[in-house]
């Protein structure tokens, strides 16, 4: 007689932290754009943040060469590159005035998202709290949920320039991390180095670790250039900086960015970080090396021409919107009677145009939708005429 064969069910195969966690709004919008092009409808893309420009080509080609390289084809070492991070430290001196030694202040990522993700874990302990903007990123408050945080949030509101009240900050409890991001995404606000100041003195005296997601730093307009946060007094005793290669440099397919500042906090997130990863392939290191010394005044110029387009058509369909100063984004106002997802799912339904829907970047989102400018001013043009075409602001 055979042996009866015996079978087991894995049960829930996901963990049960994972179930904290909410869908994330980009896969969500990329489920739906399939959706829209399996029925044959002609997509514009208006959500995702993801730049049309190209890579500019001497970036293009130090990393061929480097390809090249048989030193490229091994482990690099698990903080960067010495030379790139000698070269962080001098365009940082050069940009913002702000001294940092390149080997204890300055740590190379696999984009800024993957040190975001990783910073909670580093210095949060489980059940203390991290203070996340609503709206924000959804990273901040989804993997501070990964680590065990209490998420305390605070609103930022048009009424405010999108900049925190300080006050809510104080009223909001104990906290451990605090992310803030400037330039603003999904907003486009800026941050002046009075806030900063402000800010920086309110997380000394409560003894909170404070990251400015800097991705958008290089992407201003109207004259202004943004400040880092490090160049506050006190900063590097609590703060540290994260900024990215993606969006200055339409690289966002390569994964590198880099945190920069306090040494304490930059050793606890490297020491994450060589339990999960070894850290960006040589050849993207000495690429990102060379891209510090690229001008990119043409990608302002495109952004600029986009902008003013996007302006001049929302103006047109009395849609309200926050006039940017940084970023590649534009934060409207959804028509009345709609919630953000019914107002972006309708968009896309009956114009197979995608929009972010501002209420997945938070409850104080909602109402909101944000336009991203990283399509050809023809693709802008066209989509902002669909969505005017469902006269929703008029009726």
């Amino acid at each position: 007689m055979k042996k009866k064969e015996q079978r087991t069910s894995l049960g829930t195969v996901k963990a049960e932290r994972l179930g904290r966690l909410p869908p994330y709004l980009f896969d969500e919008i990329d489920k739906a754009k399939r959706r829209a092009a399996e029925k044959g409808t002609k997509v514009i893309d208006l959500a995702v943040g993801d730049p049309d420009l190209p890579t500019p080509s001497k970036i293009v080609d130090r990393m061929k060469e480097a390809v090249g390289d048989p030193a490229n084809h091994r482990y690099p070492g698990y903080a960067g590159s010495p030379a790139l991070r000698c070269a962080i430290a001098s365009w940082f001196r050069g940009r913002f005035g702000v001294t940092l030694d390149p080997e204890h202040e300055v740590l190379v990522l696999i984009g800024s998202k993957e040190g975001l993700g990783h910073l909670p874990m580093a210095v949060v302990n489980e059940g203390e709290g991290v203070l996340v903007p609503d709206p924000g990123y959804p990273v901040y408050e989804n993997m501070s949920l990964m680590a065990g945080a209490e998420i305390r949030r605070f609103g930022i509101r048009e009424e405010n320039s999108f900049l925190p009240d300080l006050a809510e900050l104080e009223a909001a409890g104990d906290a451990r991390l605090l992310f803030v991001n400037y330039p603003n995404n999904p907003t486009g606000a800026v941050a002046n180095p009075d806030f900063f100041n402000s800010l920086i003195d309110f997380a000394r005296s409560r003894g909170v670790i404070v990251c400015n997601d800097a991705a958008y730093s290089e992407i201003t307009f109207g004259g202004y250039r943004s400040q880092s946060i490090l160049a506050a007094e006190g900063a590097m005793e609590c703060a540290i900086e994260i900024h990215s290669f993606s969006k200055t440099f339409n690289m966002t397919g390569w994964r590198i960015g880099f945190a920069a500042g306090n040494r304490e906090i930059l050793k606890a997130l490297a020491q994450v970080k060589v339990n999960v990863d070894s850290s960006v392939f040589g050849a993207v290191q000495a690429a990102a090396e060379t891209a510090l010394s690229v001008n990119h005044d043409e990608n302002l110029r495109v952004y600029e021409r986009r902008r003013g387009l996007a302006f001049e058509k929302l103006r047109q369909m009395g849609c309200h919107f926050f006039m940017p100063r940084g970023t590649f984004y534009v934060w409207a106002r959804a028509p009345g009677g709609l919630s953000s997802m019914e107002f972006a799912v309708r968009l896309l339904e009956r114009t197979g145009v995608s929009v972010a829907p501002g209420s997945g970047f938070g409850k104080n989102g909602e109402g909101w939708f944000r336009v991203a400018l990283t399509r050809p001013e023809a693709e802008i043009a066209e989509g902002l005429e669909r969505m005017a075409g469902l006269n929703l602001w008029t009726s």
